[in-house]
């Protein structure tokens, strides 16, 4: 139910057309104060009076007017308040600080090929690199969010390493760490001014997933270990991996992107609210 005197947090926020070719506003936000969600609706109307940067992620927002529908389960917003406003992302400095961490890592690779391979991609998108979030929704989901979620896992992976005691090459790791998710500076767009992520549909004309591209620009330059692990690093094929680590032949070190790749969504920086 919609309480107007509650501090509300944005979650998501698309624009999409009604039937009648009019554009329509989807804002899903939280209450604050018990933590339950409300999925709004704002009119073009609307839409065409308040500032996009309001529905931010993370922004805290209160709602002045509005109406609750009970058949529809949700809210018809007419005006909105800025209460709080959110970071979108890592500033520049951070995230060029990230990059040189994570090409500290390129230079501990012994493959001489792959370092190329690698060094090649990095510097051919870079600023694209640098900007990308790691999620739409679920982990990572700001400037810079990608950046940060490689690094993290770069770092994970360095401490797993050691407790491997030299069963597993470091090369193809760390050169998993970096790759597994690099097809998302592909597959989502950001505005930098608002924070707000979508997917590139044109990518998606083309692609299946960010995994696709990766296992598949590795395997088409060589590296058939590094694809395997990314093509497994989502676990199973219901959560979208190409490789499904419940097969019984899976290869023991085509686990470890996807034990890392998890630990940094469920305990790294993965929020906005993580970098105040």
């Amino acid at each position: 139910m919609l309480d107007l005197n509650a501090i509300y947090e944005v979650i998501t926020f698309a624009i999409g057309d009604t039937k009648a070719g009019s554009k329509m506003g989807k804002l899903q936000v939280k209450n604050l104060s018990d933590s339950t969600v409300l999925n709004c609706i704002l009119w073009e109307e609307t839409l065409n009076r308040l500032d996009s940067k309001l529905f931010r992620s993370n922004n805290q927002i209160k709602i002045l007017q509005g109406t609750y529908n009970e058949k529809y389960n949700n809210c018809l917003v007419s005006d909105i308040a800025l209460i709080k406003e959110a970071k979108t992302g890592l500033d520049e400095v951070s995230r060029d600080n990230l990059f040189d961490k994570i090409f500290a890592f390129v230079n501990k690779i012994q493959d001489k090929r792959l370092v190329e391979f690698i060094t090649s991609l990095l510097f051919e998108h870079e600023k694209e690199f640098k900007v990308t979030p790691a999620a739409k929704l679920m982990h990572h989901n700001y400037i810079g969010g990608l950046l940060q979620h490689t690094f993290e896992c770069l770092d994970i992976s360095e401490n797993v390493l050691t407790k491997c005691n030299n069963k597993i090459n470091p090369d193809i790791v760390y050169a998993a760490c970096i790759l597994h998710d690099f097809g998302k500076i592909f597959e989502y767009n950001i505005d930098l001014e608002t924070g707000l992520i979508e997917y590139n549909e044109e990518f998606r004309k083309d692609w299946r997933t960010h995994s696709q591209w990766g296992f598949s620009i590795c395997m088409n330059n060589g590296f058939k270990e590094v694809a395997k692990m990314i093509a497994a690093h989502h676990g199973r094929t219901d959560w979208g991996a190409l490789i499904d680590l419940d097969e019984k032949d899976a290869e023991p070190y085509m686990y470890i992107i996807h034990h890392v790749d998890d630990l940094s969504a469920k305990f790294g920086k993965i929020s906005i609210s993580d970098l105040n």
